[in-house]
């Protein structure tokens, strides 16, 4: 006998889903713009501090990159496509009409890298790491970003994942 109504499962993944589409579809109308300006020019504010930011961020990641394939040469084959994306996911992020590189190129990062550790998958599972936290940041961050950016933001999250999945299989390769 079928069960008939509404179940547990349904509507949790009822929810879930409404709440995906939300987030996706950068529910957070600019309602207050219409009135006076001064909304609009704070979201304008609040974006350009999280494409800063999340260029910052990126600028320190693309120095640990670096840092990883000098002291351990054997990774930089596989680690040079990972980088190269996060390079673009720089310049995608960067606040329009920002100047200088946007890949992190000949920028000194604002906080000095921690030390590479000595063992080559102990290094690479640590940018695994960061990756995954970058990309928990991204998602994070789409609850407040304006619908283009949170698309932008959705996308690079998935690809900072992404990256982190393909890491660990790295990882795993430089142990063997």
């Amino acid at each position: 006998m079928r069960r008939t109504g509404t179940t547990r499962r349904g509507a949790l993944t009822t929810t879930g889903a409404l709440a995906l589409g939300a987030v996706l579809t950068g529910c957070g109308g600019r309602d207050d713009a219409a009135g006076s300006g001064k909304p609009e020019h704070a979201a304008a504010r609040a974006e350009r501090a999280l494409r800063e930011k999340a260029v910052r961020d990126g600028g320190l990641l693309l120095a640990r990159y670096d840092l990883v394939a000098v002291a351990h040469p054997a990774t930089a084959a596989g680690l040079a496509p990972l980088r190269a994306a996060v390079g673009e996911h720089g310049k995608a992020l960067a606040p329009p009409g920002a100047k200088g590189p946007a890949d992190g190129a000949g920028k000194s990062p604002s906080a000095a890298p921690a030390p590479v550790p000595a063992d080559p998958e102990a290094a690479v599972r640590e940018l695994a790491a960061a990756e995954r936290r970058r990309a928990d940041a991204y998602t994070e961050a789409l609850l407040t970003a304006g619908p283009e950016l949170a698309r932008l933001l959705a996308s690079v999250a998935a690809a900072a994942a992404a990256h982190a999945f393909l890491l660990t299989g790295l990882a795993e390769e430089a142990a063997a």
